[in-house]
């Protein structure tokens, strides 16, 4: 193959009240917004975009695993256990649905969190060593 993909640019994510979703994402995570109408609301956040798409109750990004359990399917990045621990606390005081900071048996610690229509999302204190190279 001559080319490569590069990066995700774009996540689409279903949520019920676009307009309601929109504020949460700007509000409790700090994203941008770039666009938005009845139908969908442009974020950009983390270096990409999010596409918060008006979908039917109870959609969600997540999946069940083998083993019966509800997963996320995005994990955000931070730079390291304190930058994760900040976060964690940061997103405890604003509110935000979070899990406990775990040891997953890999490199690094994580913890989930969730958005108001149940989208779930992973971070996790290992920086990419492309993004630290940028730093």
């Amino acid at each position: 193959m001559s080319q490569k993909l590069l990066r995700v640019g774009t996540t689409y994510l279903p949520v019920i009240n676009v307009e309601q979703s929109a504020a949460w994402y700007t509000e409790k995570l700090g994203g941008q917004l770039n666009y938005i109408d009845e139908d969908k609301a442009i974020i950009e956040l983390a270096n990409q975009s999010f596409f918060l798409v008006a979908s039917q109750p109870g959609q969600t990004a997540n999946f069940i695993d083998a083993k019966g359990n509800e997963r996320f399917s995005l994990t955000f990045e931070v730079d390291g256990l304190q930058a994760l621990e900040n976060v964690h606390q940061e997103f405890m005081e604003r509110d935000i649905t979070v899990g406990d900071i775990e040891d997953r048996g890999h490199a690094g610690y994580n913890f989930v969190f969730s958005d108001p229509d149940g989208n779930r999302f992973d971070v996790w204190s290992e920086l990419s060593p492309h993004f630290k190279k940028r730093g």
